[in-house]
C-alpha cells in the first residue's frame, strides 16, 4: 500500500497530478495540436528536434517539456505531409518549413493562436518566474519523497507527520490564494 509503485506520480513529476500540463491530465495539447506548434516554430527558423523541444520549453516558461517521443514522430509526419523538409547538418536532421507548410499555417492561424494562448502568454514575467520556482520546489520534494520511499526510510509515523505538514501548508496556501487585496494595502 505504501511502496514506491503506489507512490509513483504522487507528487507530480512528468506524469503525475498537481502540475498536469493542460487539457487532459499530463497533456498540454489536444490530439494533433503539436503539429501546428512545431510548424509555427519552424516558420521562425529551421531547427533540429532538440532545438524544437528547447524552444517549446522556453515558450512555456519551463512549464512544458515535450518528449522526444512526441516531437520526432510529429516532425516525421510533417515531412510525410510535405509541410517540412529535412536536411543533414552536423550529423543532425534539420527541419525547415515548406511553402505547403506556410499555407497550412496561414489556413489554421486561429487554431494556432488558441494553442499558444494556453501557454499563458499574458502572464507577468515575475509571476511566471515564481510559478516556475514553485513547480521546481514541488518536484524536488516529490523526488526526495520517492527516494526515501525506495530506500525504505518512510514508515507510517513519518507518513502521518508528512500528511499533517502538507495539510497545514495546503490550508495556508488556500487562504493566501483566496485573499482579496485591500485597496489601501500593498503586497510584498
Amino acid at each position: 500500500m505504501f511502496g514506491p509503485k503506489a507512490m509513483k506520480g504522487f507528487f507530480g513529476g512528468r506524469h503525475g497530478p498537481g502540475f498536469g500540463h493542460g487539457r487532459k491530465r499530463g497533456r498540454m495539447f489536444e490530439k494533433g495540436d503539436l503539429k501546428y506548434v512545431i510548424l509555427d516554430l519552424l516558420e521562425d527558423e529551421p531547427s533540429h528536434g532538440y532545438e524544437v523541444i528547447r524552444k517549446l520549453e522556453e515558450r512555456s516558461r519551463g512549464f512544458y517539456s515535450p518528449s522526444p517521443g512526441s516531437v520526432y514522430p510529429t516532425l516525421q509526419l510533417l515531412e510525410d505531409m510535405g509541410y517540412v523538409s529535412a536536411t543533414q547538418r552536423d550529423g543532425k536532421k534539420v527541419y525547415a518549413i515548406t511553402d505547403a507548410g506556410r499555407k497550412f499555417l496561414e489556413e489554421n492561424q486561429r487554431s494556432i493562436r488558441d494553442i499558444w494562448g494556453r501557454f499563458g502568454g499574458g502572464w507577468d514575467p515575475e509571476v511566471a518566474s515564481e510559478l516556475h520556482e514553485i513547480r521546481h520546489d514541488v518536484m524536488d520534494l516529490g523526488k526526495l519523497f520517492g527516494q526515501q520511499m525506495r530506500e525504505g526510510r518512510v514508515d507510517k509515523d513519518k507518513l502521518v507527520r508528512v500528511r499533517a505538514v502538507i495539510s497545514t501548508a495546503s490550508r495556508e496556501i488556500e487562504d493566501i490564494l483566496r485573499e482579496r487585496e485591500d485597496p489601501g494595502t500593498t503586497s510584498v
